[in-house]
């Protein structure tokens, strides 16, 4: 992929993004497709050009699954996901899923 020096900061073109967006994805059981988090982070230096292209495209971050609880909190692992659930700090996404193509309904 070619960077183009621009200061400090390097921009990357907009195909050059869709490419990698492409090779990065899988399909999604959505009909769309996904990324994860971790793999636009891989990237390095392009990674804040990625997830802007993503929030352009209509990508958008993945809805944690709420956390469930056979035993309501009780044993150890339990006492875990109950400190889990209460922590105040927003965490990133970790995939991001495409919209389904328009034909797909």
């Amino acid at each position: 992929m070619d960077e183009v020096k621009d200061g400090a900061a390097g921009a990357v073109a907009d195909e050059d993004i869709s490419t990698l967006v492409a090779r990065l994805s899988r399909k999604h059981r959505s009909g769309g497709r996904v990324i994860e988090r971790a793999a636009i982070m891989a990237e390095g230096g392009n990674s804040v050009a990625i997830l802007a292209w993503l929030a352009e495209h209509g990508w958008e971050p993945e809805a944690d699954a709420p956390a469930t609880s056979d035993r309501d909190g009780m044993g150890l692992h339990g006492m875990r996901r109950e400190a889990e659930r209460g922590r105040a700090q927003a965490q990133a996404p970790r995939r991001y899923i495409s919209p389904a193509p328009a034909g797909d309904a």
